[in-house]
């Protein structure tokens, strides 16, 4: 029997796309027809991403499961049409960008790099501390988090973490809403990779923002929704804050007349920290469909309750 897979994403994923997906698929043994349209009651599966041309899943009666290709989920999980399986994508490479990203941004900070870049003749010999004396705070502790932290203290740096159930690791923790001040408390570095949901939204705050030590840096490559924006740019304009490197935001793209383009305290970064590569995601995708089939559990099913 063909399966029919509907491909529910923006053209430009579509690009990428069409003939890495079904080259997984049959790979993976199934028979299937990978298209961008069909009879919603005809469809077995739909590998998605967000966009205005599927936001009613109810129509899709016989879909055994919808398959991101994002690992963030908070755009689709609170549709209350989608009744069906809903996996987000937890891709190896996913976490291999972003600990590269990650690790490239808290460098920079560190070593002060701006300092000597487009900088005007200048010999100002000013070393910065070493590693083991640069305190960092991971705000999520999951898989992102935790492969972003374990690289950091391989570097030295003196890493804690922070999420919101208890989480064991080989560095310092904290977790729940009492357990927040203590990670932030004086650290120098703060990195966001926590999911956008109600508890985590705005995390970083006014009143939060005064925990980390004076001329801190906020690196933000997890959800837009995890930062008071005015509370950032009055903790920039105050000098709490010495810089924020954002990735994400409220509203993307971010729009021409934020604030943030043209604050000298803020790096806009276009949502590139780590994106999902078509050939491995693709085989995630591939592996749930033949795991479904095969009556097997499903990778990375989303837990509606917690949003991730």
């Amino acid at each position: 029997m063909t399966l029919n897979v509907l491909f529910s994403a923006p053209d430009m994923l579509w690009d990428q796309y069409r003939e890495v997906l079904p080259r997984a698929i049959a790979a993976a043994g199934i028979e299937a027809k990978v298209t961008r349209s069909a009879d919603p009651a005809m469809v077995d599966y739909i590998v998605y991403a967000p966009n205005p041309n599927l936001t009613d899943f109810a129509p899709f009666t016989k879909a055994k499961a919808v398959l991101s290709l994002f690992a963030g989920v908070d755009r689709i999980v609170g549709n209350t049409t989608l009744t069906q399986p809903l996996c987000r994508l937890v891709d190896p490479a996913l976490a291999e960008g972003m600990v590269e990203w990650v690790t490239g941004q808290v460098l920079r900070h560190h070593l002060h790099l701006d300092r000597n870049i487009g900088a005007a003749p200048h010999w100002v010999q000013d070393a910065p501390p070493l590693a083991r004396h640069r305190k960092v705070t991971m705000l999520g502790l999951g898989e992102l988090g935790m492969a972003c932290a374990n690289m950091l203290r391989v570097l030295n740096f003196d890493v804690r973490g922070w999420s919101r159930s208890p989480k064991s690791a080989p560095f310092p923790t904290f977790h729940s809403t009492e357990g927040l001040r203590d990670a932030l408390f004086d650290t120098d570095i703060v990195i966001t990779l926590l999911p956008d949901t109600p508890d985590t939204r705005n995390i970083l705050n006014a009143q939060s923002l005064q925990w980390p030590a004076d001329g801190a840096v906020v690196i933000n490559p997890g959800r837009g929704p995890l930062i008071d924006d005015e509370a950032l740019l009055a903790a920039l304009d105050a000098g709490k804050i010495a810089h924020a490197t954002l990735d994400v935001f409220w509203k993307e793209p971010l729009p021409h007349d934020h604030p943030y383009w043209t604050h000298p305290g803020v790096t806009v970064s276009p949502h590139i920290a780590s994106v999902s590569r078509p050939s491995s995601a693709s085989e995630i995708v591939a592996e749930n469909i033949r795991r479904s089939e095969s009556g097997e559990p499903l990778l990375f099913r989303v837990d509606r309750a917690r949003g991730y």
